[in-house]
């Protein structure tokens, strides 16, 4: 069984940047295809960004790409999300999510069965 524990929220100003962490316990991160997603009040919830360690595969949503960047430190059993150039429409909590190893990369929700509680993250204009 695996946990994970997100860390990093809070409140930026437009323009500026946020790291999120996702504490990872019970078995090493590349044993898993990890990923992130956020969900604004009275939306569903939302592909941000996901690895395949095993197979080396990054994908982004079209939203994020080019300011969000997925990472993962194995020292630390942690994986990051970098977030750049923040807007108001990027408010939301943010959690990252696990899925047992297999080939490609999921984007859907329904597709991970592991998630950590999230994270608030606040964007004001």
């Amino acid at each position: 069984q695996v946990s994970l524990v997100e860390s990093g929220g809070g409140l930026v100003q437009a323009g500026g940047s946020l790291r999120l962490s996702c504490a990872v316990s019970g078995r090493t991160f590349v044993s898993y295809i990890m990923g992130w997603f956020r969900q604004a009040p009275g939306k569903e919830r939302e592909f941000l960004a996901a690895v395949n360690w095993r197979y080396s595969s990054t994908i982004y949503a079209d939203s994020v790409k080019g300011r969000f960047t997925i990472s993962g430190d194995s020292a630390k059993n942690t994986v990051y999300l970098q977030m750049n150039s923040l807007k108001p429409e990027d408010t939301a909590v943010y959690y990252c999510a696990a899925e047992d190893p297999r080939i490609g990369v999921p984007r859907r929700s329904d597709e991970y069965d592991y998630w950590g509680q999230g994270a608030q993250v606040t964007v004001s204009s």
